[in-house]
């Protein structure tokens, strides 16, 4: 697999979008983060805000370049024809996609970590301004902390887990477009349902088979007896359309031609 690994390092290093897009990653989410910690305020022990949650709202908004990189990183090449290239040289079709994906994974991890560390120092010095102070029941965040570590590490497996559902929809649909419309439609699709049904038990299914609803439940830290799920059982949920995606995607490359 070195050969593959080798190849899909030379195309990322190569192709200047991608260094911009995880460059953006890293950004949107800080500057998203900060926002949310800027706009709260707590003026007793009962604001009931989650803070650490509050504090990494930025992977809500950056989910979507994560998307977008991870659909480029498959589709483009089918757009440019480069993918025949590619498949002459390679022909194993299973390697080149597990290539693709842990380079994926790779890079998605590195920008992710510093962008939710980004996020949760903007918490750290934001909120207690605001009123998240130890008085009302918010000490400062800290890593030190076992929810807010499990939060922030929970966050950045969201974000490779979020990239390879994408890798997979687009190795299927191959169209740049088409896989990123289909991705944000996977990951928004079921919460825009779910709003506008009124039955509860309906409402609760649909979050629970949500990718986003389900795997951004690892970003809580307060009253998780109250959530659909557990926090790991929801970035599991979101790990099944990641893999179910994956396999499927890869299938298809391996019948259909280039």
């Amino acid at each position: 697999m070195r050969p593959e690994l080798h190849a899909e390092w030379t195309k990322v290093r190569t192709v200047t979008g991608a260094a911009w897009l995880l460059l953006a990653l890293v950004a949107l989410t800080a500057a998203v983060s900060a926002a949310a910690a800027a706009t709260a305020t707590c003026t007793s022990a009962r604001c009931n805000y989650d803070a650490v949650k509050l504090s990494l709202m930025g992977i809500q908004v950056s989910q979507a370049i994560v998307a977008i990189l991870a659909v480029l990183a498959i589709s483009g090449e089918y757009s440019t024809g480069m993918i025949r290239t590619t498949l002459t040289a390679m022909p194993r079709r299973a390697t080149v996609l597990a290539a693709k994906a842990a380079v994926l994974i790779g890079l998605t991890m590195a920008a992710g970590i510093i962008a939710v560390l980004a996020s949760v120092l903007a918490g750290r010095l934001i909120l207690p301004g605001n009123g998240f102070t130890l008085a009302h029941g918010y000490p400062p965040l800290s890593l030190a902390d076992g929810p807010t570590l499990r939060a922030a590490a929970g966050s950045v497996l969201y974000l490779v887990l979020i990239a390879l559902l994408s890798l997979g929809i687009a190795a299927a649909v191959r169209d740049s477009a088409a896989a990123i419309g289909a991705v944000l439609g996977v990951l928004y699709l079921f919460p825009i349902i779910g709003s506008m049904i009124r039955d509860p038990d309906w409402q609760r299914l649909l979050w629970r088979i949500s990718p986003m609803n389900a795997g951004l439940t690892i970003q809580a830290t307060i009253d998780l007896t109250d959530l659909p799920l557990d926090p790991w059982a929801g970035l599991g949920v979101l790990t099944a359309w990641a893999a179910a995606a994956l396999l499927t995607g890869g299938l298809l490359l391996r019948l259909r031609d280039a």
